[in-house]
């Protein structure tokens, strides 16, 4: 099996056995700045040389599993996705001309991926009700719904993009309209929002944290400013999907108990009748898309039933 992750800052890729072993994997650079045919060629390239490389070692490639950020529209194969520069990019269609042989694609979002590999062997291992939600770079959700992972024709998840901030305090978010999620709790917004506060650069959301924990009260108001936003999404979540675990994965998920903690006491403080969830940290980190990519994409095929060794 072939799988290729596209989110976050550089492509993770590998070579995956069907009972999860991860025969090869690596980390390619995702030439963003040159636009959204360069990014395209880019993954077409990787894809074809991870192939040629499974291959050469002696392997059968069975699928190929590639997941993305935006939004993917299931039936035609294209995507949307504004960081990468696509708009209805035949990723799909592109993928098909450049494996032929009639090998299977699967394509699907990143963050729903990174869910469904912490469902099969993560965090949320057991569920049939939960949610896996990475804050990195931007916020999206993977939604598990009695027994299901929810992807509303490529649509559902978008978390990250419902408002929770108003009035002055708003900022307009890079989907256009104003005072989401993101713009407040993401690990870009940190670092972005304590910038504009202090009038410092910082090195991401990593040196917030460490601020944080050396007293700063700048990065304290951010912080808390954050984490309000959170707890607000989350209790409107629990409230219409009543989910029992709650996996928080991501670059901030790093800051550990000084997160996750606090999640758990505002949604407890919050909420009267409804079911309240665990809150944990997601288990598989950077590695859970490329898995989920994996995984989605052997549920499309059938276990070489010869006993030889293909990935």
């Amino acid at each position: 099996m072939v799988a290729v992750d596209l989110g976050g800052t550089r492509m993770k890729c590998g070579l995956v056995a069907a009972d999860g072993a991860v025969l090869h994997r690596e980390t390619r650079p995702t030439p963003r700045e040159a636009g959204g045919r360069a990014v395209l060629d880019a993954l077409l390239e990787t894809v074809v040389e991870l192939s040629q490389k499974a291959t050469a070692d002696g392997h059968r490639v069975r699928a190929i599993g590639v997941v993305v950020p935006g939004v993917i529209d299931a039936e035609s194969g294209t995507v949307g996705a504004e960081n990468l520069e696509w708009v209805g990019t035949p990723v799909r269609a592109e993928l098909e001309t450049a494996i032929g042989d009639g090998v299977p694609i699967v394509l699907a979002h990143d963050v729903r991926a990174g869910g469904y590999a912490e469902l099969r062997q993560g965090a949320l291992t057991g569920t049939t009700n939960s949610m896996f939600l990475p804050l990195g770079t931007g916020i999206a959700a993977a939604m598990v719904i009695d027994g299901s992972l929810v992807s509303g024709d490529g649509w559902a998840g978008e978390l990250g993009h419902t408002r929770f901030v108003h009035g002055d305090a708003a900022e307009q978010c890079a989907c256009g309209q104003w005072g989401c999620l993101e713009t407040v709790a993401s690990a870009a917004a940190l670092a972005r929002r304590y910038g504009a506060r202090t009038g410092r650069t910082v090195d991401g959301a990593r040196e917030v944290l460490e601020l944080l924990a050396a007293g700063d009260p700048d990065a304290a108001h951010v912080w808390d400013d954050a984490l309000r936003a959170l707890i607000d999404a989350l209790v409107l979540y629990t409230t219409l999907v009543a989910p029992t675990r709650i996996a928080i994965g991501g670059g901030l998920v790093g800051a550990g108990e000084t997160l996750l903690q606090p999640l758990r006491d505002g949604i407890h403080a919050r909420l009267t009748f409804q079911r309240e969830p665990e809150i944990v940290a997601a288990v598989l980190g950077e590695d859970a898309g490329c898995l989920g990519a994996a995984v989605m994409a052997w549920d499309r095929v059938t276990t070489d039933e010869s006993g030889d060794q293909t990935v």
